[in-house]
């Protein structure tokens, strides 16, 4: 479990496959410097970590590789992730998962990716304003004023358009100069795909009323 809240940042250094018939990938990531404030404690083999929001396990004491963040990444991970378009010297947004004593600053936020989103539009004048547009199907979990996980980063929904059916369907984000400041959404245009992740109990509400509740409010009747 993790809060959204970014305070450290990471550059993606190689993604190759592991040997081996699975298609599993080895994603290593060079941290700033593993000991600064970002991190509450030095990380180590077996610990999760989302990077851009993604929740993976390290699978190496970074301690005995110069600090490098080491982790395997599954063909589904790379489906529904931007992670297997990094490439060396791609910025990342690295959080450790949160414990009891964690400030819950952000959302609850599992670190599971549900698609990924594309930029259509920023506008930087008056206020930043980011518009991203996601698959059709993620669009029921999209509330004004509710809660979302761009790139791992915790945000409040300023604007939605539902569209028709969820086809056309956009929200958009308003970014502070602190998140401007402190992570790297504030470098991304139109084009860019970012992870998204939206709120645990939007999906939970969305997914009884599809499959538990009756559409017919008069079976009851018959």
């Amino acid at each position: 479990m993790f809060t959204g809240i970014i305070r450290h940042l990471g550059r993606a250094q190689s993604l190759e496959p592991l040997p081996g018939p699975q298609s599993v990938l080895r994603l290593r990531i060079a941290p700033a410097d593993a000991q600064a404030p970002g991190f509450a404690a030095i990380p180590k083999a077996g610990d999760s970590i989302a990077v851009d929001g993604c929740c993976l396990t390290l699978v190496v004491d970074p301690a005995s590789v110069d600090g490098v963040l080491a982790f395997d990444v599954v063909a589904q991970t790379l489906r529904l992730t931007t992670l297997g378009t990094l490439v060396p010297g791609s910025p990342v947004h690295l959080e450790q998962a949160a414990t009891a004593s964690t400030l819950l600053d952000g959302h609850l936020v599992q670190g599971h990716v549900d698609g990924i989103a594309k930029v259509v539009a920023v506008e930087s004048t008056a206020e930043w304003r980011m518009r991203l547009s996601p698959a059709a199907d993620l669009m029921p979990y999209i509330v004004p004023k509710g809660s979302v996980t761009v790139a791992g980063v915790s945000l409040t929904i300023a604007a939605v358009d539902p569209g028709k059916n969820g086809v056309g369907g956009w929200f958009e984000v308003a970014l502070i100069p602190t998140t401007l400041a402190l992570t790297k959404l504030g470098s991304l245009r139109a084009g860019d795909s970012v992870n998204l992740e939206c709120d645990a109990m939007a999906k939970t509400v969305v997914n009884f009323l599809r499959h538990y509740v009756k559409s017919d409010r008069h079976d009851d009747q018959k």
